[in-house]
């Protein structure tokens, strides 16, 4: 074994250094090897190999190690690796002169095993890890951030101690699971933070945040690789990370393969060891329905909980029940069919169903388009289902709920503390006319569900919305048992949402599933006005429907409808339509004196051409002209009388028709609608005119235009512009003086957390951070929080106070 080993000096001016051999005990050993001129400063070796010192030649990694080339990985957080450190302050004050940091001295980032934990409460907790490089690089690490509560940033201060001016700095909330972050990293000094502080809300204790994973590229070179951690392996030559072990494999520290575990053991992805199968239970196993057939029948079956970890053959364990008998499927859900092979499809546009056939909406109405799921036979196109681990908060490939046929309930999980959930997307939605014209109902759409949650422990169901693909936020939760019932969350904003139930047995992680009878259970979902929707009932359309672009089926001029039925009727003889597409035969009204409704095209006899009268119009009988006053300036004549010869009564005279208006019914309110203006300088005008066409004479006459007094959108835009500029200005003061109050304390302060860092953890120092004290800084350390306005100022006023009392303290 070597008594000493190689090391280069600093580099100097020109780039250049040498390579010596330095002792494991210093004065041990003599004859040391002269030193040599070594390779240039930025030579760096390529991800998968280690520097050579003795030949000073990048060679491979050997199998079952690996090595980023240029960088340093962590992936192992049993204890908090060499050069981190963790610090925590408190950002309170009590009365205004002193701190009390005793509360904060345990609120640090916690080593966890394979990942590492924030803190949860109200102190401000950072982690730090100072590096140089001798060329630009990057830092990457995975994060799990699921409760916004907590402020999580990240940001790297150069050797100026400046921070990065990046808006990436503030973290967002991760949607699902792990995520990645990489910032790009400059030559020389770099020192990265991960800070985090909590606002308590309704006294609940926030999730923490978790880190993991942390690689940084841009150091000189690495004089060795680093072994595959257990639980991981590197089957080849030259590998930059190792792979997980599947499931039911394990490995040890540095292994090039993974072991099986025994028939009788299993493990989990990524295991170091593998633990004994328990026997089979009740609890490790669950029901399902099958889809429909092509016979539309469906059955019960059951399967096993995945991953499977009991064993069927050891003594006291249960076997899988069998499949039940086979049964006549349930119908579709409302607003779908039934097709030749037992599907369902839904309905097309404009028709409605009871889950059975389709039927088109009657005269005068539209389907009310939405999803209502209340037979669960399979799970609908627009949901997906998974599970969440409450262990390593990573999504598995599971199904987190099952349908049965009556309702869809939350399956066995891989363990007790896993979160099953369930999500339903909806594109957009399409509220009624007369919903989108009422400004004061900010409804657009509805979500009603009705639900049960059993449990034995301390479970809880959570409900959370999102809107545009942003991130879920819960608006409800219920703990423990919940007996059967309804809820209605009101959407008050037209855009693509996502409705999410999530379902965790216990927050507590034990080995085994103790708790799968906990279960919850949904047994409908009904959302109202979804866009691209299906519809179970037509409600009826406005009066004005069909002039505002409405989809509503419209009856044939000179029909109403029934209400009943729906169906459209044709208006008694001598009778015309009063309105558009009203209801009732009371909307037809008789003709006036001398006058009958023509319901045919009246054709002159003799002439090259006919002339349809418009049916429903009361042509009014106006008296006879002789043949030498008749001219093509005239109506054509229709005879009525019987006696009469063709297109004559007497051969001289002949009966004409004059349309008039004369002929048409007195004018009423039903004949005049209302236009209502926009407010204009505080005015808003009413006007009213006559419905076209104009089906009606005489009777009353059109009210005169209304003018009324309304506060218009500019005058509270005003209002918010000026409160605006107000408080503008007031943060501007408060920020300026503030800014100047702390300039001296941030690099104060920044200097003593550098020093103490360095003492403890033996950090490389930075070469200089080029500040005196009265100098400007340019850029301060103000870490607030983007969520709002008030949670910034609030951050800042606080930072201020406790980096004096800090500085006090040191």
């Amino acid at each position: 074994m070597s008594e000493y080993h190689y090391e280069y000096t600093a580099c100097d001016s020109t780039g250049s250094r040498w390579r010596v051999a330095v002792p494991h005990t210093p004065g041990l050993c003599t004859s040391l090897p002269d030193p040599v001129k070594g390779t240039e400063c930025s030579f760096s070796c390529n991800a998968g190999e280690f520097l050579d010192m003795k030949d000073q030649a990048c060679k491979p990694c050997a199998e079952g190690r690996y090595s980023l080339g240029t960088g340093i990985r962590f992936d192992e957080w049993d204890e908090l690796p060499h050069g981190f450190a963790s610090l925590s302050a408190n950002m309170e004050i009590d009365d205004g002169i002193s701190e009390s940091t005793e509360n904060c001295t345990s609120s640090k980032w916690v080593p966890q095993g394979d990942y590492i934990a924030s803190n949860t409460d109200e102190c401000t907790a950072t982690l730090m890890y100072a590096v140089n490089l001798k060329q630009s690089g990057t830092v990457n690490f995975e994060y799990y951030y699921p409760d916004s509560s907590i402020i999580f940033e990240f940001f790297v201060q150069n050797d100026q101690c400046q921070p990065s001016a990046d808006d990436s700095r503030w973290m967002k909330t991760t949607e699902k699971g792990w995520e990645f972050h990489s910032v790009e990293l400059n030559r020389g000094n770099n020192v990265l933070f991960w800070r985090t502080t909590a606002f308590s809300v309704w006294s609940k204790v926030p999730k923490p945040v978790l880190v993991r994973n942390i690689a940084i590229t841009g150091v000189a070179y690495t004089s060795e690789c680093f072994p595959c951690k257990p639980g991981t392996y590197a089957a080849k030559q030259g590998s930059s990370s190792c792979k997980l072990c599947p499931a039911n494999t394990y490995s040890n520290k540095g292994e090039t393969s993974c072991h099986q575990c025994d028939p009788d053991k299993y493990s989990e992805k990524g295991s170091s060891s593998c633990k004994a199968r328990p026997a089979c239970t009740d609890k490790d196993y669950f029901y399902t329905h099958t889809a429909c057939d092509a016979n539309g029948e469906t059955q019960l079956m059951y399967k096993w909980a995945k991953p499977k970890i009991c064993g069927e053959d050891l003594e006291g364990a249960v076997k899988l029940p069998a499949s039940g008998m086979k049964t006549r499927c349930p119908p579709c859900n409302p607003g779908f069919f039934k097709t030749n092979n037992s599907t369902c499809e839904p309905c097309p546009y404009g028709s409605y169903s009871n889950g059975s056939d389709c039927t088109h909406c009657p005269a005068g109405t539209e389907p009310a388009v939405g999803f209502e799921y209340k037979w669960w036979n399979t799970l609908p196109t627009n949901m997906e289902t998974t599970v969440l681990s409450g262990i390593n908060f990573e999504y598995k490939g599971m199904t987190g709920w099952e349908v049965a046929g009556d309702y869809i309930y939350t399956a066995v999980g891989a363990s007790d503390n896993d979160f099953m959930i369930l999500t339903l997307v909806v594109p957009g939605f399409r509220p009624p006319e007369s919903v989108m014209a009422d400004t004061e109902n900010k409804e657009v759409a509805r979500i009603t569900f009705v639900f049960e949650t059993i449990c034995s422990v301390n479970c809880e169901l959570y409900f959370m919305v999102g809107m545009n693909s942003r991130t879920n936020t819960p608006v409800e939760t219920w703990k423990g048992s919940k007996g059967k019932q309804s809820y209605t969350y009101t959407v008050e904003e037209n855009a693509t949402m996502s409705f999410t139930w999530a379902f965790q047995r216990t927050t507590f992680h034990e080995a085994g599933r103790k708790y799968t009878n906990d279960v919850a259970k949904i047994y409908s979902i009904n959302i109202t006005n979804v866009m691209d929707g299906v519809a179970s009932y037509c409600r009826p359309c406005a009066l004005e429907a069909s002039d505002m672009g409405s989809s509503c089926t419209s009856c044939p001029a000179g029909y109403y409808i029934d209400r009943n039925s729906g169906t459209c009727h044709s208006c008694p003889p001598n009778t015309i339509l009063k309105a558009h597409q009203p209801y009732g035969v009371q909307a037809c009204v008789p003709c006036g004196p001398g006058t009958k409704s023509n319901k045919v095209p009246a054709v002159w006899p003799g002439l090259s051409h006919g002339l349809p009268v418009l049916m429903g119009i009361c042509p009014l009988f106006f008296g006879t002209v002789t043949q030498s006053l008749l001219g093509h300036t005239l109506r054509p004549p229709f005879c009525f009388a019987s006696m009469c010869s063709d297109g004559t009564c007497d051969g001289c005279n002949f009966h004409f028709l004059w349309e008039s208006v004369a002929a048409c019914p007195l004018c009423s309110v039903a004949d005049y609608h209302a236009i209502v203006s926009s407010c204009v300088a505080g005015i808003q005008k009413t006007t009213y005119v006559w419905r076209e066409p104009k089906l009606c004479s005489g009777g009353i006459s059109l009210p005169e235009q209304r003018v009324t007094i309304c506060k218009t959108i500019d005058f509270w835009l005003k209002v918010g512009i000026s409160a605006g500029t107000c408080t503008a200005i007031l943060l501007t003061v408060l920020t300026c003086y503030f800014w100047k109050k702390n300039q001296k304390l941030e690099y104060k302060y920044s200097k003593l957390v550098m020093n103490a860092t360095l003492k403890d953890c033996d950090l490389p120092a930075a070469d200089s951070c080029a500040i005196m004290e009265g100098e400007d800084v340019e850029d301060d350390l103000i870490f607030t929080s983007k969520k709002s306005l008030f949670g910034k100022i609030k951050s800042f006023t606080s930072k201020v106070r406790g980096l004096a009392s800090a500085l006090k303290l040191a």
